[in-house]
């Protein structure tokens, strides 16, 4: 099968490989020898994270806690740049 890429640098995909992968908004792309490859993305809403976090056992105080741990350690990296 072959796609045409318009002068926009838009691809319309064939219907039989999209049905081939299912329904997906989004692709990630990228290059590789030669070649463009397309691999369907689910994105993840926000009740399948908080889902997760709810089977990691992680609450409010442990998320609030890694985010100042997380922007204390950017803060710190900042400071030794200057």
């Amino acid at each position: 099968m072959l796609a045409k890429m318009t002068s926009k640098n838009q691809l319309t995909l064939p219907k039989s490989i999209t049905a081939a992968v299912g329904p997906t908004e989004y692709f990630e792309v990228e290059a590789c020898n030669g070649q463009i490859v397309l691999t369907p993305v689910r994105i993840q809403r926000g009740d399948a994270v908080r889902a997760k976090l709810a089977e990691l056992n992680l609450g409010e105080q442990d998320i609030a806690a890694a985010v100042t741990w997380a922007r204390q350690s950017s803060a710190a990296k900042t400071v030794r740049k200057k």
